[in-house]
């Protein structure tokens, strides 16, 4: 019994010779009532239930009621009655990274889809471990070329820096993730797919890595039919990755998509547990939780080779509402936001960013007075020309009337067409291109 227990937990198996049991008190969806561990049970524990004919359930403690523990199943609880015995696993769920992640394609539990999991490292890691200390950290690093003209000068993306991509659907974020993922420089690039469709995790990895590519990187994921558990803790193996990476020296660029249904995993799992909704639906923990795990990522300790973890956060936003919780809350948090629009994606102009709605934090510092001040002509032209497109475009505007303005109208074309640029180059040639497109008397 004790060895079929240790094997449903694999690396959550107590590594003690004490154990605790319990029973199931009763089952409602998810969510377990658990009685006989109280005082002994931990948020955040693991607990195994064994069912009569079935494989053993893996559930975790989400909330502690006197005696009695809340648990939320790693699925659905098919089978699971009351009286059941509980065991209890007493240490937080934790991974061993190494190199051998590399070239992998993962789940929620760190295995390969034959069901065998890449060799261990010899240090454990917390998936859910706190962020390094605010003054241990290094500054920001150098720009990162990005293969896209529109981030190597408006939206400059700097070594250890933390941006959202902030979109709804249908207007780009997936070919502009993928892009980015091929395109960004980095010794590591890891990826995490949370709540994704089945199909598009296939297709996400046959379409932006090649055999060379994939030797470098890692793809987590969790499809969109799976319990809110395995969405987080695809989420945490792919930060905790980036981790092991950074301390090891190594440039690690992270991409997840969605941390937007990271935080409805955990919506899910909170208000189980008795968390009151807040707003959005959200308990005020999750907006808690959002910012410790932006906050793991970012440059590494000032003392040491460690590296940085340059982090690519996508936010879904419905009907482009910036103002949505969690959009709201994120655009606080990180280091830039870029806004893409439907208008924009509508007119066929990819990647359908909204310059003059996104913002990335490293600047000034990432660019030369020089550079500032051609990216600010470019956006007063382009502030120009946007505020005053119903009256252009109606014919109602009079040549002469206001000499920036003309100006914005003869450069246009140009200028909506560098936004498109894709390709190798070098940051003093995407800004030559575009002081040659809006003018040098600015």
């Amino acid at each position: 019994m004790i060895s079929k227990l240790r094997s449903t937990l694999g690396a959550d198996a107590p590594e003690t010779a004490t154990r605790w049991f319990g029973t199931v008190a009763r089952v409602s969806g998810a969510r377990l009532v658990v009685e006989g561990l109280g005082g002994v049970g931990r948020l955040g524990d693991r607990i195994v239930i064994h069912r009569d004919g079935k494989e053993d359930f893996l559930a975790e403690i989400i909330g502690v009621e006197d005696a009695r523990l809340i648990a939320f199943g790693f699925g659905a609880p098919d089978g699971v009655a009351a009286g059941d015995m509980a065991v209890l696993n007493r240490q937080s769920p934790y991974a061993f990274p190494s190199d051998d992640w590399l070239g992998n394609v993962l789940d929620w539990r760190g295995r390969r889809e034959d069901g065998s999991a890449p060799a261990n490292g010899p240090h454990k890691m917390a998936l859910s471990a706190a962020a390094l200390k605010a003054p241990m950290r290094k500054s920001l690093g150098a720009r990162m070329p990005t293969g896209h003209a529109v981030f190597d000068t408006f939206l400059p993306l700097c070594r250890g820096q933390r941006i959202g991509l902030f979109a709804g659907s249908g207007v780009g974020k997936s070919s502009l993730i993928g892009s980015l993922a091929r395109h960004v420089e980095a010794d590591v690039t890891i990826v995490a797919l949370i709540g994704e469709r089945s199909r598009e995790v296939r297709g996400f990895i046959t379409e932006n890595f090649d055999q060379q590519a994939m030797k470098k990187s890692i793809v987590f994921y969790s499809t969109s039919d799976q319990p809110a558990l395995m969405k987080m803790q695809s989420a945490h193996l792919a930060m905790t990755a980036a981790e092991y990476f950074r301390t090891a020296g190594a440039n690690v660029l992270l991409i997840v998509d969605s941390v937007t249904r990271y935080a409805q995993a955990h919506r899910e799992v909170a208000v189980s547990g008795g968390e009151p909704p807040a707003l959005g639906g959200y308990p005020p923990s999750t907006f808690e939780l959002l910012a410790r795990y932006a906050e793991r990522a970012g440059p590494g300790a000032r003392s040491g080779v460690e590296g940085d973890i340059t982090a690519i956060f996508s936010v879904l936003v419905s009907a482009s509402d910036m103002e949505e919780p969690i959009a709201d809350s994120l655009r606080g948090i990180l280091d830039g936001h870029v806004v893409l629009d439907r208008s924009i994606a509508e007119r066929g102009r990819f990647p359908a960013i909204d310059i003059r709605r996104s913002v990335s934090r490293s600047l000034p510092h990432a660019a030369s007075f020089d550079q500032n001040q051609v990216l600010a002509r470019a956006r007063a032209l382009l502030g120009a020309y946007e505020d005053k497109e119903t009256i252009i475009k109606a014919g109602l505007y009079k040549a002469g009337a206001d000499p920036d303005l003309d100006h914005a109208i003869r450069i246009w074309p140009a200028l909506d067409a560098f936004f498109t640029g894709i390709g190798a180059a070098t940051f003093d040639e995407r800004f030559s291109q575009l002081t040659e497109i809006i003018g040098k008397d600015y």
